[in-house]
């Protein structure tokens, strides 16, 4: 018996896909990958992590993709003075019932944009860390579960240190990806000037039609669960992760949870790319943004000034390439 032999159909899900871009693309201005990402996060049902100097659409990108998908949304803008009551909510006491009402917070949503994540500071960020693994909040010995689907999406500034606090490790390690925005070419920051020259420099949200709904994102999750991956691939992501633990340039490797990351994303991009099994290519395009926020440079290499991609282009093509 064949194993290809009950295929996904992912017509619908790649049309869609199509529809989103061409939506976003009314907009943004190249950010193809960051584009690519997000939407990959959506269907993977993981959270994501965007840093990147100010100006380059990171904040923008994410209201974009809260207007395509029509669930709810809430943006948090984390400062130094934000408490965790001020994200996941408080008790209240309610005067006609003489009880304790739980208030839910700006946490309670589908799709949540944190603004400037590493602003707000240690009490707050573990605020997030029950809520994004087990998209639950446990209040007053309460549970409260999320409604699906339920997605973070943070920014932060890479550069400007001043007033920020560095994530822990086990609230990056919550991320299924870190996406890197780099400066537009030339050709694409003088597209942005004309489109907007062309609107008169406002930016038409409205113009961005919804295309996708919660059942709908459901039923995609389902179908790229039922992606083929073959065992020599599993072998392959657990290898390179494998790798990241015993590299020279390496103090800390990713853990089980990186290599699980892995497999999912790459699920994600192959759906997206209308096959219903993974390739050694979807692997290796998803392992950067998968790694690189889980792994940390010992200190020596940290003082060369090496990159983290740098290293983990390196343990990938150590390992060899399933054929």
């Amino acid at each position: 018996m064949n194993e290809f032999e009950n295929r996904v159909d992912l017509t619908q899900l790649s049309e869609t896909i199509r529809q989103i871009k061409a939506e976003v693309a009314k907009v943004i201005v190249g950010q193809e990958r960051m584009i690519d990402l997000l939407l990959a996060a959506i269907l993977a049902d993981g959270h994501v992590l965007i840093e990147g100097v100010p100006g380059v659409a990171k904040t923008l990108t994410a209201k974009l993709i809260s207007r395509i998908v029509s669930v709810g949304f809430s943006r948090i803008q984390f400062t130094p003075d934000l408490m965790p009551s001020d994200v996941l909510g408080t008790s209240v006491f309610n005067l006609k019932s003489a009880e304790f009402e739980f208030k839910k917070g700006p946490i309670f949503s589908n799709l949540i944009l944190i603004d400037e994540i590493n602003r707000a500071p240690a009490k707050t960020q573990a605020a997030l860390f029950e809520v994004m693994e087990e998209k639950q909040v446990t209040m007053d010995g309460k549970t409260h579960i999320m409604a699906a689907p339920f997605m973070v999406m943070a920014t932060q500034n890479p550069i400007d240190q001043e007033g920020t606090y560095r994530l822990p490790e086990a609230q990056l390690d919550r991320f299924l990806f870190k996406i890197e925005v780099n400066y537009p070419s030339a050709e694409e920051e003088t597209q942005i000037l004309t489109l907007a020259h062309e609107r008169k420099n406002q930016i038409a949200l409205t113009e961005v039609e919804a295309l996708l709904t919660a059942d709908q994102i459901a039923e995609y999750r389902q179908k790229v669960k039922e992606l083929h991956i073959d065992p020599s691939l599993l072998k392959y992501i657990a290898q390179v992760v494998s790798h990241t633990r015993s590299h020279h340039s390496l103090y800390l490797g990713a853990s089980p949870r990186a290599s699980l990351a892995i497999m999912n994303g790459a699920k994600a991009f192959a759906a997206m790319r209308g096959r219903d099994f993974v390739t050694p290519e979807d692997i290796r395009d998803i392992v950067p943004s998968v790694l690189r926020h889980r792994v940390m440079l010992t200190p020596e290499k940290e003082m060369e000034g090496t990159g983290i991609d740098v290293v983990i282009k390196q343990i990938v093509d150590s390992v060899e390439v399933p054929r």
